[in-house]
């Protein structure tokens, strides 16, 4: 597998999981409120904090061999317990999610948007740690950066404007036990791909 669609599989596996940011991302676009400004924020934060991620983590690992395997089976562990939770949210889920509300400022949609991406733990575990531990493995870790990056965009940019394509589909609650379904199973192939040093 190159580095590029590595990079672009996880890191897209790792932006799709439903969120806080990316159910707002969805209520945005389903309104059709400010949808540029909010996913240009979303990608363009991922891109650094995946950048910082690769550059960084390949600095230390090399300075600190032993980080890299302790990193990996880290990742491993998180991946095995978001998956988890991912699969087990598709057996018991209920939910939809609703577009409701009025219109909001530019201003407030923006600053809720960066708390959403900055103010979240998980968006530094995914792509700071998690995506920079996985690139060390990478000969071309700028492949592998871009590939992440490149799923942020195409992901955000997805979801804002072709929200308003699936309101129908996302009434159901199906929809959203399916999608959880598919990116646990995707979590853990990568896992179990991680473990065994693929």
């Amino acid at each position: 597998m190159s580095a590029a669609v590595a990079g672009f599989g996880l890191g897209l596996s790792l932006i799709i999981a439903i969120g806080a940011q990316n159910a707002f991302v969805l209520r945005q676009g389903l309104l059709r409120q400010h949808v540029l400004a909010v996913v240009l924020i979303c990608a363009v934060s991922d891109a650094v904090l995946i950048s910082v991620g690769v550059a960084g983590f390949g600095a230390l690992a090399t300075a600190l061999p032993w980080l890299e395997p302790v990193m990996r089976y880290g990742g491993v562990a998180f991946l095995a317990v978001y998956g988890f939770r991912a699969l087990r949210s598709a057996w018991t889920s209920s939910g939809v999610l609703k577009a409701s509300g009025e219109a909001g400022s530019l201003k407030s949609a923006l600053l809720t948007c960066l708390a959403f991406t900055w103010l979240n733990p998980h968006v530094y575990l995914d792509t700071v740690v998690l995506l920079g531990s996985i690139s060390s493995q990478y000969p071309n870790k700028l492949a592998f950066a871009l590939g992440g990056i490149t799923a942020s965009f195409v992901f955000f940019f997805s979801l804002g404007f072709g929200a308003r394509l699936l309101a129908p589909f996302f009434a159901r609650p199906l929809a959203w036990r399916i999608l959880d379904a598919l990116v646990g199973a995707l979590m853990w192939a990568i896992a179990v791909k991680l473990l065994l040093g693929q």
